[in-house]
């Protein structure tokens, strides 16, 4: 039993840091075009991580396109600018997205 509640403290401690990160993509509207696992209007979260896995560069310029908006990179819908994120926000959203496998 100790065991047990152990594995699931241990579970909630871990996945809490992404659910905080996906409540504030819900917040700003970043749910409404994305998905974690789907492409939507664009492409799916984790398809980001996997493309941009490796890159050092990735988490300041999604941080970036989440602020500004962008296009070309998945096709031909572009990502409109978010004035509402500040910078801590997108950095952290960058981060959240980059870590998803």
């Amino acid at each position: 039993m100790k065991r047990a509640l152990l594995i699931l403290a241990a579970t909630a401690v871990v996945s809490a840091p992404a659910l905080a990160d996906e409540a504030l993509a819900k917040a700003k509207n970043c749910m409404a075009c994305h998905s974690v696992d789907k492409k939507l209007v664009g492409p799916a979260y984790k398809d980001i991580a996997k493309k941009y896995a490796g890159d050092a560069k990735a988490a300041d310029m999604l941080a970036t396109k989440i602020q500004k908006g962008g296009s070309g990179v998945w096709g031909a819908i572009p990502m409109p600018a978010n004035p509402q994120v500040n910078d801590a926000e997108a950095k952290k959203l960058a981060a959240w997205v980059l870590s998803l496998k």
